[in-house]
C-alpha cells in the first residue's frame, strides 16, 4: 500500500480545517506499521483514508499500484469500539461479512470457528457479546475483520479502551495473530510503549496538520515478549519515538 501526497480538509461550524498535509510513505507486505502522534494530528483520519471510507481532499492511497476510489475486499478494518451485534453469537458476529457476501452457511461457519480458534476464543462460539469481557469483544473484532482474509489489516486504536493489564496482554495477542496470519497491519496508538513493542516501523505524525515527522525502524528481534520492554534498547527507541512527537 502506498500514500502519496495525502492531504484531506474537513468542515465544521468554525469553518475548514486541514487535518493533514503532504503525508506520503509505503507499507511493505507483511509489515507491522504504527502511526502515533498527538491528540488530533489526523491519525484516525489517515487510517479512514486509507481504508477507502473517506475519500481525500488531495493526494491519493493505492493498492496494488491502482488508487483506491473506496472499501475495498482486501483491506479489514477494526476500530476502538468493537461494535458486535449484541443478538448475534460470537461466531455469527464472525462469520457476519461472508454472510453478506453470499458465502454458504457451512462454508461461513468453518471459516468462523478457524479465526475464533486463531484469536484464541475457542470454547465461545456461541456466546454473546454481553458475556465478553472487552478484550475478548476486540479479538472478536480483528476475528471479524480477518476473516475474509483481507491483505491488509487496519487497527483504529483497538485496545484504547482496555485496562493497562488487558492491553499488555492483548498487544501479545496481537503479535502471536500478526505471526500466525502474516497479515499487512497498519495501528493507529497513542501509547509510544505499545507502539515499540508491536511494529517494524512507527510513523510518526506532527500536530495538526498531520504531517510525517519522522520514522523509526524497530530492530528489536522477533518473537517478542513482555520482558524486552524492560531492555535498555526499547527505552532508547521509545525515548527517540517521544521526543519526536514533542
Amino acid at each position: 500500500m502506498a500514500v502519496e501526497h495525502l492531504g484531506h480538509f474537513y468542515h465544521n461550524p468554525q469553518g475548514r480545517v486541514e487535518a493533514l498535509a503532504d503525508i506520503t510513505f509505503q507499507v511493505a507486505p507483511q509489515e507491522f506499521v504504527c502511526l502515533v502522534g498527538p491528540s488530533g494530528c489526523g491519525k484516525s483520519t489517515l487510517l479512514r483514508l486509507m481504508a477507502g471510507l473517506l475519500k481525500p481532499t488531495r493526494g491519493v492511497v493505492c493498492l496494488d499500484g491502482q488508487p483506491l476510489d473506496g472499501p475495498r475486499r482486501p483491506i479489514g478494518i477494526v476500530f476502538q469500539r468493537a461494535n458486535l451485534m449484541p443478538w448475534r453469537s460470537v461466531r455469527d458476529n464472525v462469520a457476519l461479512p461472508l454472510e453478506l457476501a453470499g458465502v454458504p452457511r457451512d462454508e461461513a461457519v468453518r471459516r468462523a470457528d478457524a479465526l475464533i480458534e486463531l484469536v484464541g476464543l475457542s470454547g465461545f462460539e456461541r456466546a454473546r457479546p454481553r458475556n465478553l469481557s472487552g478484550g475478548m469483544e476486540q479479538r472478536v473484532a480483528i476475528a471479524r475483520a480477518l476473516v475474509h482474509d483481507p491483505e491488509i489489516l487496519l487497527l483504529d486504536e483497538p485496545f484504547g479502551s482496555l485496562d493497562a493489564m488487558t492491553r499488555e496482554h492483548m498487544s501479545l495477542e496481537l503479535v502471536r495473530i500478526w505471526q500466525a496470519s502474516r497479515k499487512t497491519i497498519v495501528m493507529v496508538t497513542h501509547n509510544i510503549q505499545e507502539a515499540v513493542f508491536l511494529a517494524d516501523r512507527v510513523i510518526v505524525l506532527s500536530p495538526r496538520p498531520g504531517r510525517v515527522r519522522a520514522t523509526f525502524d524497530i530492530p528489536l528481534p522477533r518473537p517478542r515478549d513482555v520482558a524486552v520492554q524492560y531492555g535498555r534498547w526499547f527505552g532508547e527507541l521509545a525515548g527517540q519515538v517521544r521526543a519526536a512527537i514533542g
